[in-house]
């Protein structure tokens, strides 16, 4: 259930959810730092046969929700892993007032982490912020629900059509139209965006939907271009 992205990184595929009467399908990664211990980014739905190959990899020592949404299963992990540090995106530890949060994400990156993660809060918005993650030693950008890139036919119908026309299939797959319209001030989301560039990812990993394992800086840039 763990299948290889680059080095030190590996990514699960986890149950599709409905959100807003839509399908989606979910994903998380998992990245073995310098010191043997393991970054989860968005635990999906947690099972003993993934429960073993992410302990065939390393002791669990941080759990990471990237945003306000991607918090669905994290009791569960905290259950398996109750000496893992457990991290919130900004606003998210008051919406989760039954888990007990070691941080609040933001900017700078984690002195457990630095040597192998930089990161950037996207703000300006009146919903929920993501923190969006570089990955060092794969060179990979980590997004959870800023870039959407669902797999042509992997809906059909009606609601394939939909999510098309918001802009959420396929390669060219963006943000949510609803969510943009919540970026009250733009001025900061470009600000992280610029310094995400500059990160020059190789390859980009999201949730939802197909990662690219190459040209990953410019399909960062492509998915976002609603804000430059």
């Amino acid at each position: 259930m763990l299948e290889p992205f680059g080095r030190e990184l590996w990514l699960s595929d986890g149950p599709t959810l409905q959100f807003l009467g839509f399908p989606y399908p979910t994903r998380m990664a998992v990245a073995r730092l310098a010191d043997g211990g393991l970054f989860v980014w968005s635990p999906i739905a947690f099972d003993a046969e993934l429960a073993a190959g992410v302990d065939a990899l390393g002791p669990v020592r941080h759990l990471v929700a990237p945003n306000g949404l991607h918090h669905l299963y994290l009791a569960q992990w905290v259950g398996r892993y109750p000496q893992a540090r457990l991290h919130a995106a900004p606003g998210l530890a008051r919406k989760r007032r039954d888990l007990r949060f070691d941080t609040e994400l933001g900017d700078a990156p984690d002195a457990t982490w630095a040597r192998d993660f930089d990161q950037v809060v996207f703000g300006g918005t009146f919903l929920w912020k993501e923190v969006v993650f570089f990955h060092r030693p794969s060179r990979t950008a980590l997004v959870a629900d800023l870039i959407q890139r669902l797999e042509p036919g992997s809906i059909g119908g009606p609601k394939e059509l939909v999510m098309r026309l918001w802009g959420l299939v396929g390669e060219g797959g963006s943000t949510p139209r609803e969510w943009r319209a919540s970026f009250w001030n733009r001025r900061v989301a470009r600000r992280a965006l610029r310094r995400a560039l500059a990160w020059d990812p190789e390859r980009l990993v999201v949730a939802h939907g197909s990662c690219a394992r190459s040209k990953g800086r410019k399909a960062l840039e492509r998915g976002l271009r609603w804000l430059l």
